[in-house]
């Protein structure tokens, strides 16, 4: 009989070594969380990040974390450093050994995960996009919803590692499709936030009182999660970041060019994107989403 890959073991054959590249925000709380489960080495370009981080060991450089690790976490902020993390000169695909999986949790365009998928794949190294949903509050809670584009064996092996992050774990198809969920995810998100903005500036012009309106609506067919998160922070004009108006630019920026790829029109998803390139040019990109109200407030009266 031939002799087994090293994907082809179970979990409890063989324990998984995890490391973690990309600790911002979301990565900070997701390596901290997995590193409960396993055992996790991290990465990441400013070691001032490792600060607070317990259980999480500390490699000195991508090519060390590949060689300690069965399986590699990503939290990067675009396709293009995750391109250049994973198959770049000096990337992972150089270093880690046949049989390797790596888990890309950022949000990337899908075809770069339909690239990543298949240069890993001659190399015998496993790869799914994973990208989560549930900003810094789930990813502390590790409450995140995370939606996988793996082939189905990949998948069997990554919702153990994913299970120590998120609450939902879904499979929604093959490499590429979890970032293709994960813009839509953000196509209404990032509609929602823009249509609360214009909404309650609308409601102050005319001398409703923003939190009597969150009141009486929220309960009904316009409550959300986004407008929980976007009330209470426009009311105390607190856009201290989770998730950023630069960073929501950007994933829409990905769904029109999905959609132009693809000749689907998006024309709300096209208004919500200009709302938010609006925010980025009145200085309000590093801020978090419910900041976009202040385009309104700073045009004169209430809101």
């Amino acid at each position: 009989m031939a002799p087994r890959g090293v994907h082809e073991y179970h979990l409890e054959e063989m324990a998984e070594k995890a490391g973690f590249v990309g600790l911002g925000v979301m990565g900070h709380a997701m390596a901290g969380n997995l590193a409960r489960k396993f055992s996790v080495c991290g990465f990441d370009v400013d070691a001032r990040r490792f600060d607070g981080l317990a259980g999480v060991e500390r490699a000195g450089s991508l090519g060390e974390l590949a060689r300690r690790s069965s399986v590699v976490c990503l939290s990067l902020p675009d396709a293009g450093i995750v391109e250049q993390v994973t198959l770049g000169e000096d990337g992972l695909a150089r270093s880690l050994a046949p049989g390797s999986l790596v888990i890309d949790l950022s949000t990337s365009m899908p075809a770069v995960s339909r690239r990543i998928a298949a240069r890993m794949s001659e190399k015998g190294i496993q790869f799914a996009d994973a990208p989560v949903s549930g900003g810094e509050a789930g990813a502390k809670t590790a409450g995140l919803a995370i939606m996988v584009g793996a082939e189905p064996q990949v998948f069997e092996r990554c919702k153990p590692i994913l299970s120590a992050m998120g609450k939902t774990v879904v499979r929604v198809g093959g490499p590429g499709a979890g970032n293709v969920a994960k813009l839509v995810n953000n196509m209404i998100v990032a509609s929602t936030f823009a249509v609360i903005a214009e909404g309650f500036a609308l409601a102050g012009r005319n001398d409703v009182d923003a939190q009597l309106l969150y009141d009486a609506i929220r309960e009904g067919w316009a409550g959300s999660k986004v407008l929980d998160t976007s009330v209470p922070a426009m009311i105390k004009r607190d856009y201290t970041p989770g998730g950023t108006i630069n960073m929501m630019e950007k994933d829409l920026g990905y769904a029109r060019q999905l959609a132009t790829e693809g000749h689907v029109p998006i024309p709300m998803t096209a208004a919500a994107h200009e709302v938010f390139v609006a925010g980025q040019a009145a200085g309000k990109g590093a801020s978090a989403q419910p900041a976009i109200i202040e385009l309104w407030r700073e045009r004169g009266g209430p809101a």
